[in-house]
């Protein structure tokens, strides 16, 4: 669009540099506290390790999520299609305050998750996605997004959305989440219906989810010889969704 200016101006043309530009379009960061790295003892009596990805492993969990978005069965296109572009939006500096979060065992990928603060009150569940089996991965890595809302970073709230119907029983229902009034709260996930905790909420019962449906807790800290064994990331052989 153009229109012309309503005063005599010394300079007809403004250049901006991109580094000037990149501060507007990126946002200032709310400077997340880490996630501590934790260990958990899974029913398979495997140990899995869950840490924060690094930067430098987004091309490869890419690659790999690449191949999930061919899944025809559970929603696991569209999932897989929209994780692919959460993790570019945290690689390339286009998602506001995000966190990511891996599940592995010797080094294998076997849970992701990952959201976003959209301000310091409310915490944004995007996905949570488990490639081993039989193990309760999912929930796991579900309650540790929960986890790093309440206990780390403070937030009020936590918010999610469900595309699966597997994704709202065990976690939906199985957390017995309330919803907020649709259409007037919409997740950014679609616009789909908004379920919640609240810090009070998480205090009273679901704070111990982890311990009643599966039978496990968080240990920490981490010995070095996990964290050595889990510094690599290695990808499945195949996804198994």
């Amino acid at each position: 669009m153009r229109k012309n200016p309503p005063e005599k101006v010394s300079q007809d043309k403004v250049i901006f540099d991109v580094s000037e530009i990149e501060p507007l379009l990126s946002g200032p960061s709310l400077h997340l506290k880490p996630w501590e790295p934790v260990s958990v003892k899974l029913k398979t009596g495997e140990t899995m390790l869950i840490r924060e990805a690094k930067k430098e492993e987004a091309p490869l969990l890419l690659s790999y999520l690449q191949e999930v978005m061919k899944v025809d069965h559970d929603f696991y296109d569209i999932v897989g299609a929209r994780v692919y572009a959460e993790v570019l939006g945290w690689y390339r500096n286009r998602l506001k305050d995000p966190y990511t979060l891996l599940g592995l065992i010797d080094g294998k990928l076997a849970g992701f998750a990952n959201g976003r603060l959209m301000n310091k009150d409310i915490n944004i569940s995007l996905h949570t996605m488990a490639f081993k089996r039989g193990a309760r991965v999912g929930a796991i890595m579900y309650y540790a997004k929960t986890f790093y809302a309440f206990e780390i970073l403070g937030n009020k709230e936590f918010w999610a959305t469900y595309e699966s119907y597997n994704g709202w029983k065990r976690w939906g229902v199985g957390m017995a989440q309330p919803s907020y009034p649709w259409p007037d709260y919409q997740h950014e996930l679609g616009g789909a219906r908004v379920y919640y905790i609240t810090k009070e909420y998480w205090d009273a019962v679901v704070r111990e989810y982890i311990e009643d449906y599966i039978s496990t807790k968080f240990e920490k800290p981490v010995s070095e010889e996990l964290l050595k064994k889990n510094e690599k990331l290695i990808l499945p052989e195949k996804v198994e969704v």
